[in-house]
């Protein structure tokens, strides 16, 4: 196979990968449902398959109003920590009200932070709830309309305060909730029962994360965002597209966690980690609306004796999808894979090494942006080996240029002769016309899983690099095509192109000036339109990534001309 088949191979691999799936295989965003009038019942979650009696949840679409609106409809225990204000709701004790303070809508000062949960009543509500169930008839048990008592009517949920709420059933049976916080993103749910009746009482504990409406996605395939989870072990992702068609899927499992995640944020219940459960993925119709639905009930009862009491527990993760936080949790809770709700993708070997080693040189030169060229440095020098081996059989080819220019011109009517000189040629001068291409397909997996990281991880979210780059994790908001913001005028998406896409493809068409020409004038002639091509391309891509590419061509400029002097050849 000759160079040239090898390079476009090779640029084909690259073109593939850097497009993604989004690209190839786009998908529109599902748009979100109109607000829907109030019905008067709605549909029942199925029940298990075991015969225990369904988990509530999927209650009747109440009218749409203003969120703050909502929120005053009902008596709450305000939550303050340093990474979250909100409120629970003592009408079903649910926690509906979160607001993530450290992360804003935009990189405006005055942007308003992140809101996670919203109330029913809400638009797009989204929320959590705790609770028991029993199949015995007659038993009441708290609902969703419950309305629950603070054992101190002033009290605050804080990291170092916990909220106690009680609900008596006026039968026998009292039940107590004991709600904490951490100054980060877990809640802890104690859920206790006394039974001050004469006869036992089996109950089930369940917790559930209820979401109205269809959330507008990114709607690419390289992000999973929707409903996910750890059911014995396996990590389950739902697309809310694929729900929607199976309505209900259920899975028993040992511990594990289950939720549903955003772009940059999880809701996740975690229930006792040595617990037998059964988690469940749902989809209702529920008037029009679409109802997403992900819970764990208790695959055994709780007995709870006569004059005797019993508790069951739960773990909620409400926040932002920070990979130290994940990752501790986990070790803390015993969780299992908690960190896959970072979706790192089928590179996830480099991906998530590619983004501890950026977090660490964050930490040591302040700047993501310099973090990501430090990082370019550093693969570099890993790659230095074989790339100085790549460009040394490159620098050979430029070389026989000439020679292989006589070789097209005496065989010109015959192209199997020609091909038979060339790889004679070759061979004399022990030239592996296949060796060009090997670094361009070895970058192929590392230029995509650093794309992983700049799309996917929330610390590159509104960080900052030099001058008019304010979010790497977002495209170069420059373009040639209104002087840079001269005139004013926003072009169209495909005629984006800033500064540092221009950057990168001049840099392209200077690493393609030492390389060698093909042989085939048509393709020397499709080579030269690679670099805009490319140019029009990254333009839609994160700024950290174009940067990342053209820094990475410079340093090959300089190692290439380097060896091509040393050998003695033109550049």
């Amino acid at each position: 196979m000759n160079e040239q088949r090898n390079l476009i191979i090779a640029i084909a691999l690259s073109v593939l990968i850097l497009l993604g799936f989004q690209y190839l295989f786009p998908r529109a965003p599902r748009p979100v449902p109109p607000p829907q009038q109030p019905v008067a019942t709605a549909p029942a979650v199925p029940g298990l398959a075991d015969g225990r009696p369904p988990v509530p949840g999927m209650q009747p679409v109440l009218p749409v109003e203003s969120r703050a609106k909502s929120l005053e409809s009902s008596r709450r225990i305000p939550i303050r920590t340093p990474s979250l204000q909100g409120s629970i709701a003592l009408t079903g004790a649910r926690i509906d009200d979160l607001t993530l303070l450290k992360y804003r809508q935009a990189i405006a000062k005055d942007s308003p932070p992140i809101t996670l949960l919203s109330p029913s009543g809400a638009p797009q509500p989204y929320y959590a709830q705790f609770g028991w169930v029993t199949a015995e008839p007659g038993v009441k048990t708290p609902g969703p309309e419950s309305i629950w008592q603070p054992t101190n009517p002033d009290a605050v949920l804080t990291p170092d305060t916990p909220v106690v709420l009680t609900w008596d059933n006026g039968e026998g049976l009292r039940f107590v909730r004991t709600y904490t916080v951490d100054a980060n993103y877990m809640f802890g749910i104690v859920q206790r029962v006394e039974n001050y009746g004469s006869k036992p009482v089996s109950l089930y504990p369940y917790a559930f994360i209820n979401r109205t409406g269809t959330p507008k996605t990114a709607g690419t395939y390289i992000l999973h965002e929707g409903p996910l989870g750890v059911l014995d072990g396996t990590l389950k992702e739902k697309k809310y597209s694929k729900l929607k068609k199976e309505h209900q899927v259920a899975e028993k499992s040992t511990g594990g966690w289950i939720g549903i995640t955003d772009k940059y944020w999880l809701t996740a219940v975690v229930p006792d980690q040595k617990a037998a459960e059964t988690g469940r993925f749902v989809y209702q119709d529920v008037d029009n609306t679409d109802r997403y639905q992900v819970d764990f009930t208790a695959a055994d009862p709780v007995v709870v004796a006569p004059n005797g009491s019993a508790q069951a527990g739960f773990h909620l993760f409400a926040g932002a999808k920070v990979l130290s936080l994940l990752d501790k949790y986990a070790d803390t809770y015993g969780i299992p894979k908690f960190d896959l709700a970072i979706d790192f993708g089928w590179f996830w070997f480099l991906t998530k090494p590619f983004f501890q080693l950026l977090r660490w040189l964050h930490t040591q030169l302040g700047n993501m942006g310099l973090a990501i060229l430090a990082m370019t440095v550093m693969i570099k020098l890993a790659m230095f080996p074989l790339a100085n081996k790549s460009y040394t059989a490159m620098s050979k080819m430029k070389k026989l240029q000439p020679e292989i220019q006589k070789l097209q011109q005496r065989f010109a009517d015959d192209k199997m002769r020609l091909q038979q000189e060339m790889m004679a040629l070759y061979k004399k001068e022990k030239v592996n016309p296949a060796s060009g291409c090997l670094p361009m397909v070895i970058q192929v997996p590392v230029f995509f899983a650093l794309y992983k990281v700049l799309y996917v991880t929330i610390e590159m979210r509104q960080a900052p690099f030099i001058g008019w780059i304010h979010d790497l994790s977002q495209r170069d908001p420059t373009t040639v095509f209104n002087l840079f913001g001269l005139i004013p005028w926003d072009p169209p998406a495909m005629l984006h192109i800033g500064v540092w896409p221009l950057i990168m493809g001049v840099t392209m068409w200077l690493q393609q000036k030492l390389n060698p020409q093909p042989a085939d004038p048509m393709q020397a002639k499709m080579f030269q339109f690679l670099p805009i091509v490319f140019t029009f391309m990254l333009g839609r891509f994160a700024a950290g990534l174009v940067i990342y590419w053209a820094w990475s061509n410079t340093l090959s400029i300089l190692q290439q001309w380097v060896i091509m002097k040393k050998a003695g050849v033109k550049a």
